[in-house]
């Protein structure tokens, strides 16, 4: 009996070492899903906070545009104002400076209705304002070309309006100037009109 008992206990011991066994495989295996279904879930949390931080950065990169075109487009349009203000006044300071001389001319002219005033007195006056004039033009940057007859002639500066016969040394060179030409800060404004000699 006593062997009977053993013998069933033995049978008993393997029967849950089995169960055990069996037991132990399927809890593993629920342990994998467990920790498959976890690291699915977190990948999908990465997954949207990677989303998220790449909506944020494209609304701050949008943010940014944004703010960048609507500075530019007020650079703009004070940059506009400002031109259109420069064009405006660009020659209020020469007339500022021509102003006094336009006073002596009508001084001058008043003075030379007077019964009074002589020829010389009148030709003073006007050469006076003309030195005048010259000076406040000068102070703007305005310099009269340097131009004699037998000077060669230069496209760059000179414009031919008419050729003459003339003696052989003075063939292609200017013969004479009919009208001077102007340097504004070294920038050619008005070509020196001159007669050029052509062979005879």
């Amino acid at each position: 009996m006593e062997k009977h008992e053993e013998t069933r206990h033995e049978e008993t011991s393997e029967e849950i070492k089995k169960e055990a066994e069996v037991q132990e495989p399927a809890q593993e295996e629920g342990n994998t899903e467990q920790a498959e279904a976890q690291a699915q879930e977190e990948g999908k949390e990465a997954e949207l906070s990677d989303l998220e931080k790449a909506e944020l950065a494209a609304s701050e990169a949008k943010d940014k545009y944004l703010r960048l075109y609507s500075e530019f487009e007020n650079f703009r349009r004070r940059t506009a104002k400002e031109r259109i203000e420069t064009v405006a006044t660009a020659s209020r300071d020469v007339i500022e400076d021509l102003l006094p001389i336009l006073d002596d001319f009508e001084r001058a002219s008043q003075s030379s209705e007077d019964e009074k005033a002589t020829v010389e007195s009148i030709k003073e006056g006007i050469d006076l304002i003309q030195q005048k004039l010259n000076r406040a033009l000068t102070q703007k940057g305005l310099k009269k070309m340097e131009i004699k007859a037998g000077d060669k002639f230069d496209d760059e500066f000179h414009e031919a309006i008419t050729q003459i016969p003339a003696e052989k040394k003075l063939e292609g060179k200017i013969v004479d100037v009919v009208e001077p030409g102007y340097f504004l800060n070294q920038k050619v404004i008005r070509f020196a009109k001159v007669v050029i000699g052509a062979k005879q």
